[in-house]
């Protein structure tokens, strides 16, 4: 909260600062009143908790059959994949990998979890679906894991799918990710105040690795109409040669990270093969109505194609691609919340680990050391709230930050900015022992992760611009004590479906330490009644509703395009007929 001292110092400081302490105080002050009159009501009746947002996605009229019925879930999907697609198999390129090989110091190979908000959304469709995951084999060990032909099988416990790895050398690997995917098409999809850097050679590389992707597809693929998820930035070209290898093929392209203002889009040399190649689709998901808003802007302006605003499609050289929001999301239930211990031992032994007392007050962070992420702005709010902080209990901040694209110049600078001002800050406020920010920056198994979620009392989520931050969501899924308090940037895809979170602007410092403060002072009624509808958002929008309505909207395309190429098949027909008659 803003005190009476502060409040009068911006009075004489002049009229601008008053505007924004006043904004800010009443802000913190709204949830303060908020927490009071939660607090105060009595639960003899449940909560009724609405959809948010109930225009603002897509949604397909009803299908026929039972699999259309009844809350998402993974036997939901699997039953959609057998009554409407005949059980066929789905092919999923992305390229990050499920699993990573690697040898550790004794030389012995081991398997990680990368830190992934794709592989996160994506890995219960898989056990669902029991397809087939083409990926980027970046493992030290990963050849020595596969067999001849790169492929390795994932047993889940539950159901087992395939890895099909693709192999890159050096040259391909820095031009197309390092390069092109993430100096280039990164920033210029993020608006996080970084210029893109455009490279000729990097998009010779982007190209042809889009060519051993789509290349890998063909060889896996055992009918000429393939069910294909092609999953992000990194393969925006794919699309196209697909179809023009299998031009029945239904291709459904995601793109998990914002879209860029048509303008924007323009400032890339090669914006135009890469809109002809995602139009190569025949549905294009994003996360968000302006995303896709943003996409139909972008086509319409750079191409020449018909564009259709109401039915949100696009036509190109005779192909008509569906544009649509599908927001992600995570499984529901979670198998690693029901693997995790209680939240008082998740709490108690990470304290523990931290040399905290038993009361403190933790802050959980958890990101990619990705300048997109908010995390030095969050720094400084940390700062602000540790010169403010007046509570009876100690208050500490765990970011958890894993090592990111550390072969580029950015984000290496990126990482030592951050080390540097979590040393300064420690400097101003640590002693005895006491370590006031904990920067965790390394790798955590997401087990790992959801042991912090649980023992924390606030989770902070600060994206400057995200698609939608599944880490939200987690937290979330995590706190079945309905406990804890999601602080959540309103630049984060999540923030449209969140709306019992705190929603912030991480750019505002001083206002989002002033709602911190009241976040870590919310009472345990205003916790619970927010967490139980964030619950509910998250349990009924989950990641199986995700790739069920996208499978389903795919399973009418591929329906009417069968029905058109039979009614085509008879016209053809009745043609040769009437010219074999005046033969």
């Amino acid at each position: 909260m803003v005190n009476a001292s502060r409040l009068l110092a911006a009075v004489l400081a002049g009229s601008d600062e008053l505007s924004r302490v006043a904004s800010a105080s009443a802000t913190a002050f709204g949830v303060a009143l908020n927490s009071i009159a939660q607090s105060a009501r009595t639960r003899a009746t449940a909560r009724v908790v609405r959809p948010r947002f109930p225009n603002t996605y897509y949604r397909s009229p009803d299908e026929p059959g039972q699999a259309t019925t009844g809350p998402w879930t993974a036997a939901r999907l699997r039953q959609v994949l057998h009554e409407s697609l005949q059980g066929e198999r789905v092919i999923v390129v992305a390229n990050r990998e499920p699993r990573i090989h690697e040898y550790n110091e004794q030389g012995e190979v081991i398997v990680r979890h990368p830190a992934s908000g794709l592989v996160t959304a994506l890995e219960p469709v898989m056990r669902a679906c029991s397809g087939v995951w083409i990926a980027h084999g970046s493992g030290a060990a990963d050849r020595a894991a596969s067999d001849r032909n790169g492929r390795f099988a994932v047993s889940t416990g539950d159901a087992e799918y395939s890895l099909r790895r693709v192999w890159l050398n050096e040259e391909e690997e820095r031009g197309y990710y390092y390069g092109f995917a993430n100096e280039a098409l990164w920033p210029l999809s993020h608006l996080a105040h970084a210029h893109p850097i455009f490279r000729r050679d990097d998009w010779t590389q982007y190209q042809r690795v889009n060519q051993k992707f789509a290349d890998a597809v063909s060889a896996e693929a055992d009918c000429d109409d393939p069910i294909v998820l092609v999953q992000d930035y990194h393969f925006a070209l794919v699309p196209r040669m697909l179809r023009r290898r299998f031009p029945r093929a239904t291709i459904l392209t995601f793109w998990h990270i914002p879209w860029p203002h048509a303008e924007r889009l323009s400032i890339c040399p090669f914006h135009e093969p890469l809109l002809e190649g995602m139009l190569g689709s025949s549905i294009v998901g994003f996360h968000t109505p302006q995303h896709c808003q943003n996409f139909l802007d972008s086509v319409d302006r750079c191409l020449e194609v018909r564009v259709e605003r109401g039915e949100m499609s696009v036509t190109h050289q005779r192909q008509t691609t569906l544009v649509r929001p599908y927001p992600i999301s995570i499984e529901w239930p979670n198998r690693l919340t029901a693997a995790s211990p209680p939240v008082s031992d998740c709490r108690q032994s990470v304290r523990e680990e931290l040399g905290l007392a038993a009361d403190a007050k933790v802050v959980v962070c958890v990101d990619r050391l990705d300048y997109t992420k908010g995390i030095e702005e969050r720094l400084r709010t940390f700062e602000r709230t540790l010169e403010r902080w007046n509570g009876a209990s100690p208050v500490a901040f765990l970011q958890v930050g894993a090592p990111s694209r550390v072969r580029i110049d950015r984000y290496r600078e990126f990482g030592n900015r951050v080390r540097s001002e979590v040393q300064r800050i420690n400097a101003r406020f640590g002693g005895e022992g006491r370590v006031p920010i904990v920067l965790a920056d390394r790798h955590y198994e997401p087990p790992e992760v959801f042991r912090l979620y649980r023992a924390a009392d606030v989770c902070y989520v600060s994206s400057l611009h995200d698609g939608m931050n599944l880490v939200a969501k987690e937290f979330v899924s995590a706190r079945d004590d309905e406990q804890g308090v999601l602080l959540l940037s309103r630049f984060a895809g999540a923030a449209r479906e969140l709306t019992e979170a705190l929603i912030v602007n991480p750019y505002d410092v001083e206002a989002v330490a002033d709602i911190l403060q009241a976040a870590l002072s919310m009472g345990n009624a205003e916790q619970r009644e927010r967490m139980h509808a964030l619950r509910q958002q998250v349990s009924e929008f989950n990641v199986y509703r995700w790739a069920g309505r996208m499978l389903l909207d795919a399973t009418r395309l591929r329906h009417r395009e069968r029905l058109q190429d039979r009614l085509q098949m008879r016209f053809t027909a009745r043609r040769l007929q009437r010219a074999a008659r005046f033969e």
